[in-house]
């Protein structure tokens, strides 16, 4: 009797690991068989959201700001043939500065633009990713916001060429009292130099020689106030 209850459990148990290993195996089969599922990419257009790339950012929100840009020329009596669009969220070693032709609705021309140092070293490039600003006399920042082109002025830098900026908002209202100019400067290069930022001043926005010559062909021919729009999209 006591042999019989032996061969019972030995029975049982060699029964329990055969259903244990057909377990096992039917569980390898349809895991191999299993195709893993591609990755969903979703497109811009089909998520409703701004391509955010650093490759496209600059243009998706230009011409978003070249729309805002050209109801506010026509509300307030500026040049609407083109203005001046300067994206300070955009690396200061590459392209930042756009004219813009609000007749075309197209780019014409772009270059490297300087922005202020603050407390940072004169003409370094400190803060070429991450600018700060302020509207305060003497901070030697840049300050973001809408300006209206004004006279055509003798500077001491660059061609010596330098047009008034009037800030026409609370971020920059203090412009023309802090001297704040379009102008030239003979450090500023005229090509794209990242990573290297482009030097730093107290607070202007600064091209290279040559594309002030390019600026200066188109502002002193137009008749209406060209709108100048610095932002940190």
């Amino acid at each position: 009797m006591y042999c019989c209850i032996i061969i019972k459990k030995q029975q049982a148990m060699k029964y329990a690991k055969l259903s244990l290993l057909i377990v096992i195996g039917t569980s390898l089969f349809f895991l191999r068989n299993i195709k893993p599922q591609e990755a969903k990419i979703t497109t811009p257009e089909q998520n409703n959201e701004e391509i955010t790339t650093s490759d496209t950012k600059p243009t998706i929100s230009l011409f978003s700001k070249a729309k805002q840009a050209k109801i506010f020329a026509k509300e307030n009596g500026l040049n609407t043939n083109l203005c001046i669009l300067i994206d300070m969220s955009i690396h200061s070693g590459k392209n930042r500065l756009f004219i813009y032709d609000f007749k075309k609705d197209s780019i014409m021309d772009h270059g490297l633009c300087a922005h202020g140092c603050c407390d940072n070293e004169w003409s370094a490039d400190s803060t070429k990713t991450n600018p700060y600003f302020s509207n305060i006399p003497e901070s030697h920042c840049s300050s973001i916001g809408k300006y209206k082109i004004g006279k055509r002025g003798y500077s001491n830098w660059g061609i010596n060429i330098n047009y008034r900026l009037h800030g026409l908002e609370s971020t920059n209202n203090n412009a023309y009292s802090r001297a704040i100019v379009l102008h030239s400067w003979d450090m500023i290069s005229d090509n794209e130099i990242h990573p290297t930022g482009s030097p730093e001043g107290w607070g202007c926005p600064a091209v290279s020689n040559k594309f002030m010559r390019k600026l200066d062909s188109l502002i002193k021919d137009e008749q209406e106030s060209i709108l100048l729009w610095i932002y940190n999209a």
